[in-house]
């Protein structure tokens, strides 16, 4: 017999530093999943990955409490930031890009890198071929203040 799904939800959760504080634990919690059982699970699908890169996961939960988790591959500003050297800055201590793209350039990259990036995020992508997601991460570079030499 199949389990009955009763929602999904999205989060956004650093890698290998999943707890039960917020915003995991409530948004888990009102949704009757366990937290502990979620974060030991998380923490360990993702010890292979930079500690650190945000995760953007898809949580399936079912009636009789369980779950399972989709973890995707970290956004390409994350990638783009990190090729580029961008340092951390403002309040929360975050790389940032240009706050008026297209008229500022904050960092530039190469198209080597920018085809990496491609090559990492293809499975997340809509792309069927590599150019395709090259354009895609190209969009995002563009976006962000950063240029492609």
């Amino acid at each position: 017999m199949a389990k009955k799904k009763v929602g999904s939800m999205k989060l956004q959760i650093k890698a290998g530093q999943a707890n039960p504080s917020p915003p995991v634990g409530p948004a888990l919690g009102q949704r009757g999943i366990n937290i502990m059982e979620f974060c030991k699970a998380f923490n360990a699908k993702t010890q292979e990955l930079e500690p650190g890169a945000p995760c953007p996961t898809v949580i399936t939960y079912y009636q009789d409490k369980s779950f399972t988790m989709e973890i995707k591959t970290p956004p390409a500003s994350f990638f783009l930031k990190k090729a580029a050297g961008l340092k951390p800055v403002g309040k929360r201590n975050r790389p940032k890009g240009a706050t008026t793209p297209g008229r500022e350039t904050v960092a530039t990259v190469t198209a080597k890198q920018v085809r990496e990036i491609a090559e990492a995020k293809m499975k997340d992508l809509n792309a069927t071929d590599i150019e395709g997601a090259m354009k895609i991460v190209l969009g995002s570079a563009k976006s962000m203040g950063i240029e492609v030499k």
